[in-house]
């Protein structure tokens, strides 16, 4: 009898061994996933309203990029293309450099998705702004 219940006992502890282990292991590969999302380069589409025509402009993150009037900053960009439905986002920043407003540095300060842009629009008189893609 008392085989008996150190057997079951031993296949117990086993089975919380290998459930532990298996944790683990997929926690270790769901950070390595994750990382690999985050990008170093964005595409940005510029819209001039005024002249009807857009361009597409490659940046690297964290670097600042001057478009006519505007100075932009990618700090940080993701991207989920395991989803059904991929979402790319972006933190950007703009200065607009026809102001000489000291109070309102930038014109665009926040998150910007590819999906929804209504959710954080960019307002600005003479130019649009939409992320396309983080890489």
């Amino acid at each position: 009898m008392l085989l008996i219940r150190n057997i079951k006992v031993g296949n117990l502890n086993k089975v919380i061994i290998n459930f532990i282990i298996y944790i683990f292991l997929t926690q270790i590969s769901y950070s390595e996933t994750t990382e690999n999302f985050i990008g170093t380069n964005t595409d940005i589409k510029i819209l001039d309203k005024i002249s009807s025509k857009n361009e597409l402009i490659k940046m690297n993150v964290n670097e600042e990029s001057v478009y006519k009037d505007l100075v932009i900053k990618v700090m940080k960009c993701t991207n989920s293309e395991l989803d059904d439905n991929p979402e790319i986002k972006a933190y950007i920043q703009v200065k607009d450099l026809t102001k000489n407003d000291n109070d309102k540095v930038y014109v665009f300060n926040g998150w910007m998705f590819s999906s929804s842009p209504s959710i954080a629009p960019f307002d600005h008189p003479v130019y649009d702004i939409w992320l396309v893609n983080c890489y």
